[in-house]
């Protein structure tokens, strides 16, 4: 055998179990593949086949450790395990790899580690009695986790059959959750799923579905097995470090869910969109999607893929992640821009003579107070007018009170009669001249015209190769761009991370950038996380998903007990799907385990904040850049960290630009935590009339349909707060609690500041 063309691959299992061994070791494994590659039977590895096994081999790391391998054919190699050579040669019957049935990927499992560590947990030693003690009651005997389902019925489902006899034996969740660690992971995630109470056709549909094999699976054939999205491995040295760096991206570098894998490589035949609940690794699934779509470019210099976000903060991360991702090369040829500051490029390239200052949101509402205050009209709420003007003039592209007439306002709630049309036309003529007075515009005004611009120019190049069509395929040089130079679409390929939050005029833009063919653009978000009003039906602005809309379900972040939790803070509220119908988180579930968040309830709000100091304090060497603290407003933000300060405590609060320093607990405003994750996190201040605002619960006789929308807003700010948390998350009030977190505690009682 010669080692010229040897692939060898990590199995993704055996990456975490390399992980907890010494740090020797795992510079040995570095070294160990390169000589593997180089040539499997040097006398140095003693490569040899094990007992009773026709593709199971060992071969030597270093002198106290040993590598296990399945050899799959001539050259191609997995190693599926790094043991200590004491441990290589005991209960070799115990050793079982296979093909699944239901994935067609390849499984490993060390049934003497799960029945040591999963049903023989060490017994504490008992004191010895001074005096005889009467025999114990025989205790019942308690009844297993998954009697109700067959052995076939979990077959079925994707479970590992050697794990049978260890299945039909638990009986605790602790258990169940030691299996999980050793299980394949489809095992894990089937008894999850059962365990927390899901029905079987419901596992069958929402877990193992999605990663079943597309064509028959021949039990046999290891090679094919290991090429399938299932059999989840890296094989070139760089990956391998990455894998065995410890982070969880240098791991999501290289390793992907099969669900992940087969969007990231699927070839669409126009828009698609991937959805799913925080945690499940969609921007992992977007970034490895620009990274795959630039694979498959020709060479050239130029920069045909947009990778976009919704605000400058997650394009820098992104940006940082895709460097780590592949490197310069990679980021060569994608332009990485937020969708606000592409727009602005957009203007100033077609303007260059436009030079207004951009007001935000909250700016823009003050200037239409200060309008409504000098004409001496209080009829009308400046927010909800604010809103009239973005989604229904602007969103619509509306320039005259004819069109504002006719202009549709689903689910704008308040109804407006033929009069009120009128008067709110006249005010947003008012409202706009003003800005142009003061020479400002507001970021819908920057987007909607950035749409135009971007839609005449489609327009323009579909009507150039139309009578390039008619012209048997030449050029005309009369109907060329106006600069000299021949017009074509921006970019080949878009990808868009957070795509709930972007407005009606960026999706107009573009849709408008990019040539409506096969993988033009590819949308990643999930509408439970939509913290900001803009509402879509993708369909209406040219962009068709239907039949090309796919979920992630699994979270790899946060724990279980407190997904649980978050969910509970989303209560019965219906979520749309980007494209008129309703969205869910069936199916939405995590294999990680933890504390059940704690609840906290203090007298008054200085209170509050002194117990968030004591509990930050309490945590000891926890490192204060892995502990968050969201609240309502800034000035709580700040009130914050000056009590912090005071214990000795550093903060960093978390501006539109990100933390403002290097190190210290962050502290920010719910809307600054999107993208973001902890290992401990803390919701302060989640009191009634802050969370949702009291303005928003004034609504609810008033205007019943804009109290619906601010109330599934203020829990969707909730829910993405909760959800930053790793391993722990602790919720704070004062006074009375939010109604959102009414079943929060009901089923788990605050502890008294």
């Amino acid at each position: 055998m010669t080692g010229k063309n040897v692939t060898l691959r990590l199995l993704d299992k055996a990456d975490r179990e390399i992980l907890k061994l010494p740090r020797p070791v795992k510079g040995a494994i570095y070294d160990f593949q390169h000589k593997f590659k180089t040539n499997p039977d040097s006398a140095g590895l003693r490569l040899k086949q094990l007992q009773g096994h026709d593709k199971l081999y060992s071969a030597r790391v270093n002198d106290e450790y040993r590598a296990l391998l399945l050899h799959l054919a001539d050259d191609d190699w997995l190693i599926v395990s790094v043991k200590h050579r004491k441990d290589v040669y005991e209960h070799l019957d115990r050793l079982t790899y296979s093909v699944n049935r239901v994935t067609g990927g390849i499984e490993y499992v060390d049934l003497q580690v799960v029945q040591e560590e999963v049903l023989s947990p060490a017994a504490p030693r008992a004191a010895a009695p001074t005096e005889p003690v009467p025999p114990p009651a025989e205790p019942a005997a308690p009844r297993p986790l998954f009697a109700r389902w067959s052995e076939q019925q979990l077959t079925d489902l994707g479970v590992a059959p050697s794990l049978a006899p260890v299945i039909a034996a638990l009986t605790t969740e602790d258990q169940l959750l030691g299996l999980v660690e050793y299980a394949p992971q489809l095992t894990g995630e089937v008894l999850l799923a059962l365990y927390d109470g899901k029905e079987y056709d419901d596992v069958l549909e929402q877990v193992t579905a999605p990663v079943a094999a597309p064509e028959p699976v021949d039990l046999e054939d290891f090679q094919a097995a290991v090429e399938r999205p299932a059999t989840i491995v890296t094989t070139t040295d760089e990956a391998l470090r990455e894998a065995l760096e410890g982070e969880d991206f240098g791991r999501w570098k290289v390793f992907l869910h099969p669900t992940q894998a087969k969007l990231v490589t699927r070839d669409y035949s126009g828009p698609a969109r991937v959805g799913g609940g925080p945690g499940t690794g969609k921007t992992i699934v977007a970034l490895h999607r620009v990274k795959h779509l630039v694979e498959r470019l020709p060479a050239g210099r130029t920069k045909p893929v947009l990778l976009t976000t919704y605000n400058k903060n997650l394009a820098a991360d992104l940006r940082s992640r895709l460097l780590a991702l592949g490197g310069e090369n990679l980021l060569s040829r994608v332009e990485i821009s937020h969708v606000d500051q592409l727009a602005l490029r957009t203007v100033r390239e077609a303007e260059p003579g436009n030079r207004k200052r951009i007001v935000d949101e909250s700016q823009a509402v003050r200037e239409w107070r200060s309008l409504l205050d000098e004409l001496g009209e209080d009829g009308w709420d400046a927010e909800f007018l604010h809103d009239e003007w973005t989604q229904v003039i602007l969103g619509q592209a509306v320039t005259s009170r004819a069109d504002y007439f006719r202009a549709r306002r689903a689910g704008r709630g308040r109804t407006v009669s033929r009069s009120e049309r009128a008067e709110i036309w006249q005010l947003a003529e008012r409202f706009t001249q003003r800005l142009d007075r003061l020479e400002v515009q507001t970021w819908d005004q920057v987007a909607e015209r950035a749409a135009q611009l971007e839609t005449e120019r489609a327009r323009r190049i579909q009507a150039i190769d139309r009578q390039r069509e008619e012209a048997g395929g030449l050029d005309n040089v009369h109907v060329a761009d106006g600069s000299g130079g021949w017009l074509r679409y921006r970019y080949r390929h878009i990808v868009v991370d957070e795509a709930q939050d972007l407005r009606p005029a960026h999706w107009k833009m573009l849709r408008a950038m990019t040539a409506p063919e096969r993988n033009d653009l590819f949308l990643v978000g999930d509408t439970h996380q939509r913290i900001y009003k803009n509402q879509v039906t993708l369909g209406s602005l040219g962009i068709n998903i239907r039949g090309r809309s796919s979920k992630l379900s699994l979270s790899y972040r946060t724990t279980r007990q407190i997904l649980r939790s978050a969910l509970n803070v989303l209560g019965d509220e219906t979520y749309d799907d980007l494209d008129g119908s309703s969205e869910t988180l069936a199916g939405y579930r995590s294999v990680l385990s933890g504390a059940v968040p704690d609840l906290h309830r203090s007298g008054d709000w200085a209170d509050e904040r002194e117990a968030i100091a004591a509990l930050i304090e309490s945590w000891g060497q926890v490192p204060h850049e892995q502990i968050a603290i969201a609240v309502p407003t800034n000035q709580m933000a700040s009130e914050t960290a000056y009590t912090l300060a005071q214990h000795g405590i550093r903060a960093l609060e978390i501006g539109p630009d990100g933390p403002r320093g290097d190190s210290g607990v962050h502290i920010g405003t719910m809307f600054r935590f999107k993208g973001l994750e902890y290992q401990r996190m803390i919701i302060a201040g989640v009191t009634d009339g802050l969370v949702p605002r009291a303005s928003v619960q004034q609504r609810r006789t008033t205007d019943p349909a804009r109290y619906r929308t601010e109330m599934q807003r203020a829990r969707s700010l909730l829910f993405v707060a909760a959800t930053r948390a790793r391993d722990s998350l602790d919720v704070f009030w004062h006074g009375e609690p939010s109604p959102f977190l009414e079943e929060l505690i009901r089923v788990r009682p605050p502890v008294a500041a």
